[in-house]
Formats: C-alpha cells, structure tokens, sequence
C-alpha cells in the first residue's frame, strides 16, 4: 500500500509480503480455471457443480430475479434455471484480476444458444457478466455474479 511518508514524498507500506507477478500469474489462472469449470457445468446443466463453484456465502444477481445469497437459495436458483432452459455457450474471457490475494473479479462475455425445455424451441443467446472472486481454501470461487443479456431487444 502507497502512503506519503512524513517528508512528502511516497513510500509502501511492508506490513504484508509483496505479490510477485508469479503469484499474480498463478492467481489469474485460478480465477479462469474456476470460470472454465463454471461455463462447462453450465452448459452441462450441472446444479451441484455450478453451486460447488460458489463461495457458501455466493451471491447471484440476475435480471429479473431476486437476489440469491447462499449456497442453498443459488442451488435453488439453479435448479428452476435449468428446469427451464439449457444453455449452449462459449465464454470469452474478457479480464481477469486478482485484486489481493483473497480477491479478485472478471469479465466475460458469453454466446451461443438457449432451448426453452418445455417446447425444444431455441435462440441466440449472449450476455455480458461480471464476477467477484474470492479465494477460499486455496481455491478461487464465485462470491458475487451479475449477468445481463447483450440479445438485441425483441
């Protein structure tokens, strides 16, 4: 952390380690692993493994939804999203930050199609989503993700 010293000029703060840009790197790559895994469960209609991608206390914010908050409510989210619909998309990662070693966030933007299941009926699907990443046991999980679509309006 910067913070001016008493002489006017800038010095950092020692209190934690430096993140060397191998840890960095590293970190990166585990947010993307985890949003990989993430996009693959999703176009699998997998609940329990999109949900095991969440932080326990995981948030999910989609359009026209109540926000979802916990394990139990997103698994709920899941189920009844999946009832619905079964998505087949690609994600294009977009950024990904590791922020601190405990944080991080992305950006993605995802197309393809989308089924609705009770008629077999699809279309284009895409949308733009935002994730906040949390590191949780060594791992990198989904602590907060927003979405919306990108479809031109109908």
């Amino acid at each position: 952390m910067l913070r001016p010293a008493d002489s006017g000029s800038i010095s950092t703060n020692r209190s934690k380690p430096c993140r060397t840009a191998a840890k960095m790197t590293s970190d990166t790559d585990g947010i993307k692993k985890t949003l990989n895994a993430y996009r693959d469960n999703l176009v699998a209609s997998n609940v329990d493994g999109c949900v095991k991608l969440y932080a326990s206390d995981g948030v999910t914010m989609a359009p026209g939804s109540e926000t979802q908050v916990g394990h139990d409510a997103v698994k709920e989210w899941y189920t009844a999203c999946f009832k619905m619909i079964t998505l087949d998309v690609e994600f294009d990662i977009k950024e990904a930050v590791a922020i601190t070693e405990e944080y991080g966030f992305a950006r993605t933007t995802s197309a393809g199609t989308q089924k609705i299941n009770t008629t077999g009926a699809t279309s284009k699907e895409a949308s733009q989503e935002l994730f906040v990443m949390k590191k949780v046991e060594g791992e990198w999980k989904i602590a907060r993700y927003c979405f919306s679509s990108t479809n031109p309006p109908k």
